[in-house]
């Protein structure tokens, strides 16, 4: 498994970053658009954080644009349809109809989407900590023990005179719990509302503010069953999200400096505990107003629930038989979906229903962002995933590098954006540069994604024709959050290395999770006639020289994989997209 072994030994070569320090706490009791829940107490005080610098000395508003990004957590294609504020923002601006992330994993996606990197370089490879040569391999102790934090693009930002802002859902493992120490804050944050994980669940949970350049842990505690509907919806996670980002908005909107702010609610995403919040709670858990209630069915969105079955997830229930890898010699090798999936159609149309309903949370909120900011603002909205609901005879997860878990809506409105949608081929690596040449700044030589920004006015633009993908198999770390609830679906994906073309997909996997020796199988999906991964057509001769190329283009990033942490990206590598 050699990427594996690469990023361990490069991330023991680099700096591990930290602050600290402690002072005392207040408690907050405001509950205002600008202010926390009503709920919220402050209980700890922890991490001096630096005061952002100021560009212009003289006071004058900065004709730089603010910038808003909304990131989704396991947003799949599928629920694009019952999102209104997707179809406004398509109607007004840039649609990536394709847009990538490099790993269907949470943590490994959302580090690679602060640095602009690639996880070989990041040296974020799963969810979940572990060790491997005593270095972790994944979560927010990889993130800070590789020296990602501090380039992260909100750094640059901040230091070119930005207000950043981050409210929600951070990286995986950095948490808090009663009784544990609060966890160093990131560099590069004028404001930081990160809601932590327990948040999963709807209710009941922690999340941060900084006061004074110092971060208070507040507690959102959660209302009782009997407390009235809007009152126990005010207490969910994404009305506590909702109100710090609105907050955040109309206190800088007017500002000197111009603004980022990154929200980053937990919808659609499962709960991760086996037991329920509130009885009856389900896996995907709404706010109740968008449940079924009072003789009122479900808030799908634009499309009526009863209008999504499994016709909306194309491939659901395919055979996993004739998705068999091969090796290089066109033989059968190791077969890793083997697994029937464990819940039937009913269950996953219901999943799809309860995502779809959870969804809708965020739409308001997207809506609500959109009528708050000004003309001089670009608002992005993108997911750090897919999901799978039983499409290739999968279970209920992500992981893979088939459509339903590595495609994700891509949508930018702002000034300068002409509206429709844009023939490249994006990976979610492209966004930290994009947000530097927004800002005025040269991007970092270190990361290896490409700014969009010259796609903005010009639709026709295509420089990139490939996107490639990383996973290392989680379950070298195990107790993946996720597990409670979709059982051994993640761990079951072998490590894979990946590149998709606008007509096909080649997926090498390495069966082998010891860092010195490699098993490789290989499948292969043209997406000529379908949109999923229906048969393994590695070895047909019809599609020998489109496997071929793309083999060739695999060779071509393994040699780009020795480039790790602050270690520039070399002009060759950066053509191996076109």
């Amino acid at each position: 498994m050699q990427f594996v072994r690469r990023s361990v030994a490069a991330a023991c070569l680099l700096a591990v970053s930290a602050c600290g320090g402690v002072a005392s706490g207040t408690t907050e009791t405001t509950d205002t658009l600008t202010g926390p829940s009503a709920d919220a107490t402050a209980v700890q005080v922890e991490a001096v954080v630096a005061e952002p610098q100021t560009v212009d000395k003289a006071g004058r508003r900065s004709k730089r644009p603010n910038i808003v990004l909304v990131l989704m957590d396991d947003f799949s294609m599928d629920l694009v349809q019952t999102m209104r504020s997707v179809r406004d923002m398509r109607r007004r601006g840039a649609d990536y109809s394709h847009a990538f992330v490099v790993d269907s994993l949470c943590c490994v996606s959302r580090s690679s989407l602060f640095t602009g990197q690639y996880p070989h370089q990041t040296g974020v490879r799963t969810n979940t900590s572990g060790t491997a040569s005593g270095m972790p391999l994944g979560g927010w102790p990889a993130f800070e023990g590789n020296g990602n934090p501090a380039r992260s693009f909100n750094v640059a930002l901040q230091q070119a005179g930005y207000t950043t802002g981050f409210v929600g859902k951070y990286l995986n493992e950095y948490e808090w719990a009663p009784g544990r120490a609060v966890p160093p804050a990131p560099p590069g944050w004028s404001e930081l509302n990160v809601v932590f994980g327990s948040a999963y669940d709807g209710w009941g949970f922690a999340s941060t503010t900084l006061n004074d350049g110092r971060l208070q842990i507040r507690q959102h505690d959660a209302p009782p069953l009997s407390a009235p509907m809007a009152v126990r919806d005010r207490a969910y996670a994404g009305s506590v999200i909702e109100r710090y980002a609105l907050g955040f908005i109309k206190r800088h909107q007017a500002g000197a400096a111009p603004y980022f702010l990154k929200v980053a609610p937990y919808a659609p995403h499962n709960r991760t505990n086996p037991e329920p919040h509130y009885p009856g709670d389900p896996v995907f858990p709404p706010m109740f107003r968008d449940r079924p209630h009072d003789g009122k069915p479900g808030n799908c969105g634009r499309v009526a629930c009863a209008e999504l079955t499994t016709r909306d997830l194309p491939g659901f229930g395919d055979s996993r038989k004739d998705n068999h890898p091969l090796t290089a010699k066109g033989k059968r090798t190791k077969q890793w979906n083997t697994r029937p999936n464990p819940f039937r159609a009913a269950v996953s149309v219901n999943d799809l229903r309860n995502r779809a309903m959870m969804a809708q949370s965020v739409d308001r909120t997207v809506r609500k962002i959109l009528r708050t900011v000004d003309d001089n603002t670009y608002v992005v909205f993108t997911s750090d995933n897919g999901f799978h609901l039983g499409q290739n005879g999968l279970g209920r997860g992500k992981g893979t590098a088939y459509d339903t878990d590595v495609h994700v809506p891509l949508l930018v409105v702002g000034p300068g954006v002409v509206k429709g949608r844009r023939a490249e081929l994006t990976s979610n690596i492209d966004l930290a540069p994009t947000f530097e040449e927004l800002a005025g700044l040269a991007p970092q030589p270190y990361r290896f994604g490409a700014s969009l920004v010259p796609t903005f006015a010009d639709p026709a633009v295509v420089r990139r024709n490939h996107v490639f993908f990383e996973h290392t198999a989680q379950a070298l770390t195990k107790k993946d959050p996720d597990s409670a609830l979709t059982g051994d679906e993640l761990d079951r994906i072998p490590s894979y290395v990946a590149v998709r073309s606008r007509t096909g997909l080649l997926i090498r996997y390495d069966f082998d999770n010891a860092p010195d020796r490699t098993d490789h199988g290989y499948e292969f999906y043209p997406y000529k006639n379908r949109v999923w991964e229906k048969t393994n057509s590695f070895a047909k001769p019809r599609y020998a020289a489109e496997v071929k190329s793309l083999r060739q283009k695999l060779k071509d990033f393994d040699l780009c994989a020795a480039q790790v942490g602050n270690e520039a990206v070399a002009a060759t590598c950066r053509g191996i997209t076109s």
